[in-house]
């Protein structure tokens, strides 16, 4: 096995997700865009309409959540790049009333849409940043409808920006 597929599957083991090394909205600190979960809405991103929150920072769902449940275990390290979105927010523009809800998240009201637990990711440093978008094959953004959004983000959106993969947990 290689050392990166090494990496990426102890990763994953952790808790699903890798890093870019700018992990930036760690606990204790303000990501550059500040989480604000008063409204789930959508918005266009390039990776065409997705779920944001009220300050324009793409939400994600995690493949392995179930219905309504958040299958993650996560660590300190993990939560902090992989944050729910928490509380209980209003439906914005572009999205189903109905398909919002919560779960319990870590002992917290974690926000839901049409059943999947949201997720911010920590290296999202502006409004419309989609840099979570399929990490490790698991973390993707929703559309409207609450379905996964398995379109690749630009190379300028991606992941893998020249960050040491830091995956460290």
């Amino acid at each position: 096995m290689s050392g990166l597929a090494l990496v990426a599957a102890l990763g994953l083991a952790g808790c699903g997700g890798g890093s870019t090394g700018d992990e930036g909205g760690a606990k204790g600190q303000a990501p550059a865009v500040a989480m604000n979960p008063s409204a789930v809405r959508t918005s266009d991103s390039p990776l065409g309409t997705v779920l944001v929150d009220g300050s324009g920072r793409t939400l994600y769902l995690f493949t392995a959540d179930g219905k309504n449940t958040n299958s993650m275990d996560c660590d300190a390290a993990c939560l902090k790049l992989w944050p729910p979105m928490e509380g209980k927010p209003k439906p914005g523009d572009g999205v189903d009333a109905g398909l919002i809800g919560t779960t319990d998240g870590a002992g917290r009201a974690q926000v839901t849409y049409a059943g999947h637990p949201l997720y911010y990711y920590a290296a999202d440093r502006a409004a419309g940043d989609v840099k979570g978008q399929g990490i490790d094959g698991v973390w993707f953004a929703l559309d409207g409808k609450g379905a996964a959004v398995k379109k690749a983000a630009p190379a300028a959106s991606a992941t893998q920006d020249g960050g040491d993969g830091g995956f460290g947990y």
